[in-house]
């Protein structure tokens, strides 16, 4: 493996492997009823082909180009090509409202856009306004744009742009990612090639170590405009592993069965949608089948949490391995090294589930202002508790109050054309005078592991003054199989309320029955007293982000009448 300080951006790194692994399949793709492959040479050869093509229309170094797509190959190859010519990325979801885009190419100053389907093009026409767009290329043949294959009719010099390439300085801007915005509007996160590549040196050593065989592979499901897998995609291919564009999240389940992925990457959302799934289903099965099920689980718990198991309890164990275990993991390919869980933290009762029955679920923390990977558990050292420790080259530092506070060449530059947010998040924290990422999440550093235990500005100060943490309550709720979602409210308010969305074939009743369960675990001060079950929060209304988060402030703001009629004559 070439060494890890050979490149200084993200199109040199991927035009450097091409040379060295041009036979070498890099992407796989659902394409006309069949999987497609693309090979490295390929890739690069296309690569050079859409930079020529935007060249020739005019986009200049600096220029930003926004991008939206689903995951396919051509969403990589228009984001290096963009990042090759100098130009830069600025990735938009495709569940975005056309209000949405409008933000992204206002705040950005885009005027060229790459998108995938006539539907999007239409969206960011109307998006763009009066004004237009310079340049609007669409992989569908839509009226009204430049087709995909006509941008890469101009065939580009790849040797020349290689060498162009390994000129980029580790400091140029690559892209601006907008946070998905659970409270505001969505800021553009200004990330330069060193912050993506200090994540790929951090977790190099981890790679190697995973073993991995040299067809492995990594199913990709997570929209590549997010953060976490628009970083990881390129990481993880640089080493060799195939990505593997999945269909959707619909296909996930038969999808991991039939390519059977060493490495998948997920939010904790699609956890508690599995675990819910494996029960329903335990459900349906004998008295036999379940008593060993919930064997199995407990006797996985005790091998995670103690106390150790005796040479009964241990025979047992590996029978139990055999006969459920291993069946969980065929579930999921038979082959995962790591199910690695980022983008909000994943509740330890969770965690504990997949892994007491043999799936090896790895938590990560990260921001997409941090590269955005900061932290990550390992096979064989993962605390399910923590979001295991820093990655080399990053520092972790837990100030006065609480924040986590971080540093690093992961860390971003600030927010575009925001210099007082910018100034709020970077700022030096006594007695340093270097600036550190104030990430905004409370934690504490427990044997060298970072813990995240809440969010700094979603704490509840109640009526009486007491302050509770809303996250903490939600993992909980969240936790019973009747419950699918939940925000908890009471701010300025004499007791705690909460908005929940009951799980498949769930009832108000049965709903009412697991809050019960929760309020018997929690202190006074904690316990949930009024509570309304509410339609799902879902990206279409505006209460969800792409990647499965919880808009808070959305939620709450929808529901106002709601939450006020729980305490309206409340005693």
């Amino acid at each position: 493996m070439p060494a890890e300080d050979k490149w200084n951006s993200l199109p040199a790194l991927m035009l450097g492997l091409a040379r060295s692994w041009p036979d070498r399949p890099m992407l796989r793709y659902w394409r006309n009823g069949g999987w497609r492959s693309l090979s490295w040479a390929e890739f690069a050869l296309q690569v050079a082909d859409i930079a020529a093509g935007l060249r020739a229309r005019g986009v200049c170094p600096g220029d930003r180009v926004l991008i939206a797509a689903e995951n396919r190959p051509e969403f990589l190859i228009a984001d290096t090509a963009v990042m090759a010519i100098g130009a830069v990325s600025v990735p938009s979801y495709t569940t975005s409202t056309v209000a949405d885009h409008a933000h992204l190419l206002r705040d950005s100053g885009a005027r060229c856009a790459i998108t995938s389907t006539a539907r999007l093009a239409t969206a960011l026409a109307e998006a763009a306004g009066l004004g237009g767009l310079d340049l609007l290329v669409c992989m569908e043949e839509t009226p009204g744009t430049t087709p995909w294959s006509a941008l890469g009719a101009a065939r580009g010099d790849l040797p020349m742009l290689a060498a162009e390439v390994d000129q980029i300085p580790s400091g140029r801007l690559a892209c601006l990612i907008y946070t998905s915005g659970t409270g505001g509007a969505p800021k553009g996160v200004m990330l330069p090639h060193r912050a993506m590549l200090a994540n790929r040196r951090g977790i190099a050593n981890f790679i190697r170590r995973l073993g991995l065989p040299r067809d492995a592979c990594y199913l990709s499901f997570l929209p590549l405009s997010h953060a976490y897998e628009h970083t990881v995609a390129y990481l993880l291919s640089s080493f060799g592993i195939e990505i593997v564009f999945s269909r959707g999240a619909e296909r996930l389940a038969a999808e991991l069965q039939e390519i059977r992925p060493q490495v998948v990457t997920a939010v904790p959302r699609l956890f508690e949608v599995l675990r819910a799934r494996i029960l329903a289903t335990v459900e349906k099965q004998s008295a036999l089948q379940r008593r060993l099920f919930e064997a199995a689980l407990r006797l996985g718990l005790r091998r995670l949490d103690g106390p150790p198991l005796n040479a009964l309890e241990r025979a047992q164990d590996a029978v139990l391995d055999r006969l459920v275990r291993r069946r969980m993991r065929q579930r999921f390919g038979g082959r995962l090294a790591a199910l690695v869980s980022g983008g909000a933290r994943l509740d330890p009762d969770l965690s504990g589930f997949f892994l007491a029955l043999g799936l090896p679920v790895l938590q990560g923390y990260g921001q997409t202002e941090a590269g955005p990977v900061v932290s990550v558990n390992l096979p064989w050292d993962n605390d399910r508790r923590s979001v295991g420790k820093p990655l080399p080259g990053v520092a972790v530092r837990i100030a006065a109050d609480g924040e986590v506070l971080i540093r690093g060449s992961l860390i971003m530059d600030g927010y575009w054309n925001n210099p007082e947010a910018t100034a709020a998040a970077l700022r030096p924290e006594p007695p340093d005078s270097e600036p550190w990422l104030h990430t905004g999440d409370v934690g504490e550093l427990v044997n060298g592991a970072l813990r995240i235990t809440d969010r700094k500005r979603d704490f509840i100060k109640t009526l009486g003054g007491e302050m509770v943490s809303p996250a903490r309550i939600e993992s909980l709720l969240m936790a019973e199989p009747e419950i699918a979602q939940a925000v908890v409210a009471g701010e300025g308010r004499p007791a705690l309320s909460a908005l929940l969305v009951p799980a498949e074939g769930q009832s108000a009743a049965t709903v009412e029955a697991a809050v019960r369960r929760v309020n018997g675990r929690l202190a006074g001060v904690e316990r949930v007293r009024h509570l309304a079950t509410v339609e799902p929060f879902t990206v279409e209304n505006g209460q969800l982000t792409p990647t499965m988060k919880v808009k808070r402030r959305a939620v709450l703001q929808a529901h106002e009448a709601t939450v006020n009629g729980l305490y309206d004559g409340a005693a």
